[in-house]
This record gives structure tokens, C-alpha cells and sequence, in this order.
């Protein structure tokens, strides 16, 4: 019984330790301008890519939005659970080769993102090569 315990115990501190070192999960978003959070996006796995979907959108009066900016198939779709962030694949420590849907303005930009410690996500978005973008820093959900 000891031994179940133990093992238990040592499984789930594992799983917890590979989750803090992993992009995957829940991160506040924060405004370039304002510096305020924007809204939380959950990055996921599925077929060995990376995705990202806005899962909540912290101002009140913004929950309801549309993406009218953007086109195809995300055109007028509400912006609480849209996927943003598309086909990520790992490269080392990055993930890159994917895209970032930026949805007030319906652009779509190369995208990276790379783990900064266990609690920030630096998120590269840029047209043609990476020099000409911009970073934003995502703070961890906990």
C-alpha cells in the first residue's frame, strides 16, 4: 500500500513538472499598449502540432465580439473560441513553421513561440522573416 502511494505520488509530481516545462496549457495574454491582460488562450496538442484557442476574453464587453476583420472560414466568427494560433511544430526548444491569427485586425503572421522559465511564453509573430515582427510575452495561467 506504501508503495502505491509513493508511486502515485511520484507520477503525478512528474506529470505536474512536465506540464510547467511544456507550452501547453492555459496563458494570459496582455496588450502591447496598455499592458493590461487581453484575454486567456489554451494551447493544445493534436496530431503532433501545436494550437492555440481563446478561451475566455477578459473585458466584459468584448466576450460577445466577432472577428469581422478576418476572412475565409473565420470571418464574422465570434472571437471566444477562436483557434489563433495554428501548426506549430517543435524544433528544439521552439516551436515554429505555423501561423498566428491576429484577430482585430484579421492578419495571419508566421508565427514561433519559445518557452522564457515555466511561466512566460514569448510569442514571435512577423511577415517573411522573423526580423520584421513582434514579440509578446504571455504570462502562465495557474
Amino acid at each position: 500500500m506504501r508503495n502505491t502511494i509513493t508511486s502515485l505520488a511520484l507520477f503525478a509530481s512528474m506529470a505536474f513538472y512536465a506540464q510547467t516545462n511544456s507550452v501547453i496549457g492555459k496563458w494570459k495574454t496582455i496588450d502591447d499598449e496598455t499592458g493590461k491582460a487581453k484575454s486567456i488562450v489554451e494551447i493544445y496538442e493534436r496530431s503532433g502540432k501545436i494550437y492555440g484557442k481563446i478561451v475566455d476574453i477578459i473585458e466584459v464587453e468584448k466576450k460577445k465580439s466577432l472577428c469581422t476583420a478576418c476572412s475565409g472560414e473565420e470571418k464574422n466568427k465570434p472571437i471566444m473560441g477562436l483557434v489563433i494560433i495554428k501548426g506549430l511544430k517543435k524544433d528544439g526548444k521552439e516551436y515554429n513553421s505555423g501561423k498566428i491569427l491576429d484577430p482585430t485586425s484579421g492578419k495571419l503572421y508566421k508565427c514561433f513561440i519559445t518557452l522564457d522559465g515555466n511561466d512566460k511564453l514569448n510569442v514571435r509573430g512577423y511577415i517573411g522573416v522573423s526580423l520584421f515582427g513582434r514579440t509578446q510575452t504571455w504570462n502562465r495561467v495557474k
